[in-house]
């Protein structure tokens, strides 16, 4: 990457952390935002979240307002609760549209979409982008089995980056983490050491 390149970084926040929860390693958003700062111009750091409706406190909030306070442009939208036909209690949160809209109308202000996530779904997305002249990659992980990436993403990115090789870069330390839990009830919620938890994601 040239240090010349504008950069947009778009994270699917429920696939992001599905994906490193099954590398078995937290993200640290922090290291995140640096680690492409050093790469680039970032412009903007897009993560996407759907939030449970009429629930006073979810174990994303934190993250969602340190991300806020800490140079990601956030994007919400209430998650649809519904009873599947087995009766049981469903979830439903897609940011699809969101994180599309916003792709395509950076287009234009970009030399590099990074997209987190393995959606197959946007596959049509990266190929228009890439129509605008945007160099786009795709990170993911084939590291597990199955892998978290469509194959048709994968092959339509012009770079493929997998998560299992980024965890030096941009993973939590685990005695950190440890740390946290240990002193958590005493940490105000917008400090950083909880830019890793992702719990509650749907």
């Amino acid at each position: 990457m040239s240090n010349q390149e504008k950069i947009a970084l778009f994270i699917d926040g429920a696939n992001l952390y599905a994906t490193a929860k099954s590398l078995g390693f937290d993200i640290d958003y922090k290291r995140l935002l640096k680690e492409f700062q050093s790469r680039g111009k970032l412009v903007r750091a897009f993560y996407y979240t759907a939030l449970v409706e009429d629930q006073e406190y979810s174990s994303i909030r934190p993250l969602i307002d340190w991300l806020d306070y800490n140079g990601y442009a956030v994007v919400t939208k209430p998650a649809k609760e519904f009873v599947d036909s087995l009766g049981r209690r469903k979830v439903k949160g897609n940011m699809d549209i969101e994180l599309a809209v916003d792709a395509m109308e950076m287009a234009e202000h970009i030399d590099h979409m990074v997209l987190f996530s393995g959606d197959g779904d946007f596959r049509s997305l990266v190929e228009a982008v890439q129509r605008k002249g945007v160099k786009v990659s795709v990170m993911s992980t084939i590291a597990t089995q199955p892998p978290m990436v469509a194959d048709e993403l994968r092959r339509q990115a012009d770079e493929f980056i997998d998560l299992a090789q980024m965890v030096s870069k941009i993973g939590r330390d685990p005695v950190e983490r440890t740390d946290r839990v240990r002193h958590v009830e005493r940490r105000p919620a917008s400090s950083p050491v909880n830019a890793g938890d992702e719990g509650g994601e749907v």
